[in-house]
């Protein structure tokens, strides 16, 4: 969670207090500071306070991902990023998304999904609800349900918390992880580098497989979709797209998504209709 220590207008039983505490504290890098002389004590003890605010991973609650997942999108949107400002798309590809996330196994949190400027194959997600399409997969996909089938596993990863499992593993392994947990800016850093740069591991992206197709048929989509555009990227001629260069081998997912399908019902539902798909997008085409 996130613990936030304020020492705003301490009186004096506050400053004995904080006083004592200082001495036992220990921070990350094994610093242990001394009693502060009076004139700073409380200007000292103010930048200390604020900046203990500690993210524990291990019981991370809806509110509290969304909040870092929020920090996360800023830092993104601020500078990683370039955002498409066309309406009709962005509430385009809301929609999609809003429809998959009513229904996804995760509903309860609140979905963000957003449109990148950007002409690769690819789409991500990060913690608390974030989504981000590009509008080169957008324009490449031949239908609405092909394009819904990559929403709902982008879904699927929020809806594991595969980020947050990241976050942890990540955190260990750069030594940034204390037994209180992990920095807030930290954790803010390491969540761009993993939704930007960071593969997710085979068994996550298999569940996020899993995950989206039984959205995507709960969405009423036809569920043969999520398999058709991975068939469809893999047999493309040219450099490796990058919605597949950072997942395992499209062959295994394309058969593990069959599998998982009723054969009587692989193309029941809707968003097969690729001219009126490409009326929707006609934009960027």
């Amino acid at each position: 969670m996130f613990t936030v220590f304020s020492s705003r207008h301490p009186d004096r039983h506050r400053r004995r207090w904080l006083s004592s505490l200082l001495l036992s504290a220990t921070f990350v890098g094994g610093t242990l500071l001394a009693t502060p002389q009076i004139g700073w004590a409380g200007d000292l003890l103010d930048l200390i306070f604020q900046a203990i605010q500690v993210v524990q991973l291990s019981n991370l609650s809806d509110r509290q991902e969304g909040e870092l997942g929020r920090q996360i999108n800023q830092q993104l949107v601020g500078g990683e990023i370039r955002l498409y400002r066309n309406q009709q798309i962005n509430q385009y590809v809301n929609g999609i998304g809003q429809r998959l996330a009513r229904v996804s196994s995760r509903p309860d949190i609140t979905y963000t999904f957003q449109v990148v400027e950007d002409d690769s194959i690819n789409a991500f997600a990060t913690m608390g609800g974030f989504v981000y399409v590009h509008t080169g997969l957008i324009a490449e996909a031949d239908n609405e349900a092909q394009l819904a089938s990559v929403i709902a596993h982008e879904i699927g990863h929020i809806a594991g918390r595969h980020a947050v499992e990241q976050m942890q593993q990540m955190a260990i392994a750069q030594g940034v992880m204390t037994a209180a947990g992990l920095d807030r800016n930290a954790a803010v850093n390491i969540g761009v580098e993993l939704a930007l740069r960071r593969p997710n591991s085979r068994q996550h992206e298999f569940e996020a497989d899993e995950l989206g197709v039984a959205t995507l048929q709960k969405a009423g989509y036809a569920p043969i979709a999520a398999a058709d555009l991975l068939r469809k990227l893999v047999n493309q001629t040219g450099s490796t797209p990058a919605f597949l260069s950072t997942h395992p081998a499209a062959s295994d997912r394309i058969e593990a998504i069959e599998q998982s399908i009723e054969p009587g019902r692989a193309r029941v539902g809707s968003g097969l209709n690729g001219q009126a798909y490409r009326r929707r997008i006609r934009v960027l085409l």
